[in-house]
């Protein structure tokens, strides 16, 4: 694994090595985090890395950018087809970058804004006060009904009606219900307020149909390109239809009305970024184009049936799942019936080989850095091939460990088991340099190449019998 890395900087291959490790012997439950494609991953790791591109392609502020544009275009085009969009810019370094620049495109400083409360699910970039979002403009968050666990169309329009926000930002980080985007168009239109769709963490169940997708009633969509997508960490923005933009920016020279995906452009650069990472919309372009495939869209059925299967299984055991369910590749464990807190279960089951993170839960009686919640996704698992029974193995294991909260012997118990049956499941076998495995490729090697002697012996043998036998 990483050849060069290891022999000219031993000390950052130590720490490669240990990642990989720490990926192949845990399960992996951040709803967040996924497994790329190795395709992907070299793309990242390409000779794209070394070329500057400020612009766009046909249109950049550095020469002998001839082949980043076609990886560009070839991103753009995919994505485009991906989700039937008319517009898309590829290169925001985050999801958060993305959302940055669709607000500065489309506000003013202090306009009112319409967003989920991150205590509730949102995202930080949805009107945390201490995130930009929250610190530049007058975000009103809405909230999970207490009773359901779910959104209630009807209070996000009386708030809508209420405080007439210049936009309404859709999207949440912690929600495990379908969004009825089509529902937030209805209540934008009848306070005039432009909607912004964030799918960072559906984005890859929308773009094969497994949900409803915001494209046809979003005025702009922002997505990360991991997550469900399975691709390089970036950021992306669409529109299903380029249109005239309403502020009446026109071109300086010609006097034509800029189209929106003009100005999102240059929002994005030079107005928040400068040269984009051709390298990563290099592994955009390569997830895309797996997006696209049979084999993708077998992959977000799996992943929805998956999570299904864990959610079912936690509350077979008395587990307080957030709204009593899950539509998409998540779900939210309130912990408070079980007297362990977020943080507690977040260590207990690292411990254990098991990564999650704590997660706030709708009114929460514990600090954002301690939380009543554990957040569980079933995105990466599903990418090492596990089912749904292995999901309702690794429910049981989580019961285990939280059940006997504090007992290290169960926490050393559990990780063994988890590691055993991480093995069933290879990750990127082609990289694997443990002892074990150096060990298994050496004797193999070793082995053919006693084959190869013997039989190399044999035939000079027979060789010298034969001329023996024509003397």
């Amino acid at each position: 694994m990483y050849p060069n890395v290891r022999s000219s900087d031993p000390e950052v291959f130590h720490s490669l090595q240990g990642e990989y490790e720490r990926q192949r012997d845990k399960i992996e439950l951040i709803a967040s985090e996924n497994f790329t494609s190795l395709a992907v991953m070299e793309a990242q790791g390409s000779v794209l890395t070394n070329k500057y591109a400020e612009g766009y392609p046909g249109r950049r502020y550095y020469g002998g950018c001839e082949w980043v544009d076609v990886t560009e275009n070839l991103a753009i085009d995919r994505l485009k087809k991906l989700f039937g969009a008319e517009y898309a810019n590829v290169q925001p370094h985050s999801g958060s970058g993305a959302n940055m620049a669709v607000y500065f495109t489309y506000l003013q400083h202090g306009d009112t804004v319409l967003g989920m409360d991150l205590s509730h699910g949102g995202h930080l970039t949805h009107g945390s006060p201490v995130n930009f979002s929250g610190m530049f403009y007058n975000f009103v968050g809405y909230g999970l009904d207490k009773e359901t666990g779910r959104i209630d169309y009807n209070v996000v329009e009386d708030l809508a009606r209420q405080h007439k926000p210049k936009m309404i930002t859709v999207g949440a980080s912690a929600y495990s219900r379908e969004i009825d985007f089509k529902a937030f168009r209805e209540i934008a239109d009848k306070v005039g307020a432009f909607l912004l769709a964030d799918i960072a963490h559906p984005a890859g169940l929308i773009a094969k149909g497994r949900l409803q997708s915001p494209v046809p009633y979003c005025d702009v969509v922002t997505s990360t390109t991991h997550k469900t997508l399975r691709g390089p960490r970036g950021g992306l923005i669409i529109m299903g239809k380029n249109y005239e933009n309403p502020f009446g920016k026109v071109a300086p020279k010609s006097g034509r009305t800029k189209l929106m995906g003009e100005l999102i452009d240059s929002m994005v650069m030079p107005g928040i970024q400068g040269g984009p990472l051709m390298h990563v919309i290099a592994g955009k372009a390569v997830a895309f184009g797996e997006c696209l495939t049979d084999a993708f869209d077998a992959y977000t059925k799996q992943v929805i049936s998956n999570a299904k299967a864990l959610c079912d299984e936690m509350l077979k055991m008395d587990y307080q799942v957030i709204s009593g369910g899950t539509d998409n590749h998540l779900m939210l464990i309130d912990l408070r019936n079980r007297n362990v807190t977020g943080k507690q279960a977040e260590i207990a089951l690292d411990a254990s080989g098991i990564t999650c993170n704590k997660n706030a839960v709708p009114y929460d009686t514990q600090s954002p850095l301690v939380t009543s919640g554990i957040r569980l996704g079933a995105a990466a698992m599903t990418s090492r091939g596990m089912m749904e029974d292995d999901m309702r193995h690794i429910a049981r294991l989580i019961d285990r460990v939280v059940t006997n909260h504090g007992n290290e012997d169960v926490y050393k118990a559990v990780k063994e088991d988890v590691k055993h049956f991480c093995r069933k499941f290879e990750l990127y076998p082609s990289l694997n340099a443990s002892a074990d495995e150096i060990g298994r490729r050496v004797g193999e090697s070793v082995d053919d190449a006693l084959e190869s002697v013997s039989k190399t012996v044999e035939s000079v043998v027979d060789e010298v019998k034969g001329i023996f036998r024509k003397d």
